[in-house]
């Protein structure tokens, strides 16, 4: 980014000297705590993981789109990163949703709900819950699918069930070899 005076700035530079307090005055008038509108400013855990083990999209009814990033290791959540297209709830949400589950186990993470999101942000309006449940259907969505072996082939186990038992793991030997070669 340029300014106008041609000098390249620091893109957080930029959201800070154009944040003098306007905007975060009208999130607290909305009904935004604190804590959830410096996650919205801050967005510590927004951008993308290049080694993820697991990627997971959903849209939400009112247009938001979640992307979810997970690093996971040993059963453990070492890292999770949102790309978030969103209003300032959806962005809040998701950036707590992280607090609440980096460096713990995957069946933890699975217990979290709504209102452990909503208390680790304080206060959102109400019009906003469903940006609470959006963040957690993505996180929860996320680990499904990579338990259920959609994240990086490398940790796919043989399922106890195949859903076609004539190519089932357990009836011949997994070549990996071949898998990624063959066109998905």
């Amino acid at each position: 980014m340029h300014s106008l005076n041609g000098v390249e700035k620091d893109q957080n530079k930029i959201l800070v000297e154009n944040d003098n307090g306007d905007e975060r005055k009208m999130l607290a008038d909305l009904g935004y705590s604190e804590k959830a509108i410096n996650y919205y400013f801050e967005k510590p855990y927004m951008g993308s993981l290049p080694d993820a083990d697991q990627v997971s999209e959903m849209l939400g009814t009112c247009g938001d789109t979640l992307k979810v990033f997970l690093k996971i290791d040993h059963n453990t959540i070492i890292d999770v990163r949102y790309q978030v297209l969103g209003c300032p709830g959806a962005i809040s949400a998701a950036m707590a949703s992280v607090d609440l589950v980096k460096g713990k186990d995957l069946e933890y993470a699975l217990n979290i709900d709504d209102g452990d999101v909503f208390n680790q942000l304080e206060d959102v309006p109400s019009k906003k819950h469903h940006c609470i449940q959006l963040a957690v259907k993505a996180l929860h969505k996320a680990i499904h699918e990579y338990k259920n072996g959609n994240g990086r082939l490398t940790n796919m186990e043989c399922r106890s069930v195949c859903s076609a038992p004539g190519d089932c793991c357990k009836n011949k030997e997994f070549n990996f070899n071949e898998l990624v070669k063959s066109p998905i």
